[in-house]
């Protein structure tokens, strides 16, 4: 159910398969040490929402995500999913990682998919049933008996979204999945992953610095200030119809939009080491002259 306790849909007005879980971050501050890396951060995301993180590296995209995954505890504030305090990993939660060697190697695709509900005590049927459907569901029923070594890195990708999916989480995190993948093989799993999120109804969190990418996936797409102290910036509504086209005037007004607001951190955190060279973070932005001194 969403917040308002009506069946979540999906953008298509479907209802969604499954409900995902309501996240809840309340002034969050995360601390290294003596290190800021997050201060102040709030955010609300609705239960089967898929709301991507965008912004420069090392903003605390991958730390806020942690810490709703329960790798990491806030040093203040709190973070909540489906209504309870996040304390710590639950497998109503899962994550995707960009490497793909969070895959075990020495486990067939089958197996990798089938150890989360097997560490669950999931009947032996009712697991392969289970396994059966999330790797149809992600194109590796034909792969299921090889190896990871034996399988491209985007469907390595896919093996792990399966193995995550299998443990039925009301919210997956993703973080820069699609981030190692070629360029054609990065837009095929875009697309996989829109028929997924709607196939699934989980509520998805994504992390990523590609504008378009963001574009293409997100309901809203969330930008955050460069760190150290990383904050959230802004928080836009992203309705364009699905699938998406980054050459549409709509999409290419959001895409200009978003890189611009990026661009301002990227020079602010350029300025903060001493590297600015008077460009405001805008692409074709005047520089100011030089003059030299005779």
């Amino acid at each position: 159910m969403t917040v308002d306790g009506t069946a979540p849909a999906t953008s298509a007005g479907l209802p969604a398969s499954r409900a995902g879980s309501p996240i809840r971050i309340r002034d969050v501050d995360i601390r290294f040490g003596e290190f800021v890396a997050v201060r102040g951060a709030s955010l609300d995301i609705a239960a089967g929402e898929l709301v991507c993180l965008l912004g420069p590296s090392g903003c605390g995209k991958s730390t806020l995500l942690n810490a709703v995954a329960g790798f990491v505890r806030p040093a203040a504030g709190e973070v909540t999913c489906g209504g309870e305090a996040v304390t710590g990993p639950d497998v109503s939660r899962g994550v995707v990682f960009q490497s793909a060697e969070a895959l075990f190697p020495w486990l067939t695709v089958r197996q990798n998919v089938a150890f989360g509900p097997q560490m669950r005590g999931v009947p032996k049927a009712r697991r392969d049933a289970v396994v059966d459907r999330y790797l149809a569901m992600v194109g590796l029923a034909h792969s299921a008996e090889r190896f990871p070594e034996q399988l491209s890195g985007g469907m390595r990708q896919r093996a792990q979204l399966a193995r995550v999916l299998a443990n039925d989480p009301s919210v997956v995190l993703m973080d820069e999945p699609f981030g190692a993948l070629d360029a054609q093989t990065r837009l095929v799993m875009q697309v996989e992953l829109d028929r997924i999120w709607r196939e699934t109804g989980a509520t998805i969190v994504f992390v990523t610095h590609d504008i378009g990418e963001a574009i293409l996936l997100g309901d809203r797409i969330v930008t955050m200030t460069a760190g150290p102290s990383a904050a959230i910036k802004k928080d836009y509504r992203c309705d364009l119809p699905r699938p998406r086209d980054l050459t549409d005037p709509a999409c290419a007004a959001l895409f200009r939009e978003l890189r611009e607001d990026i661009g301002a951190e990227v020079a602010r955190t350029l300025r903060a080491q001493g590297l600015d060279d008077g460009h405001d973070g805008r692409p074709g932005a005047d520089r100011p002259e030089r003059t030299e001194e005779r």
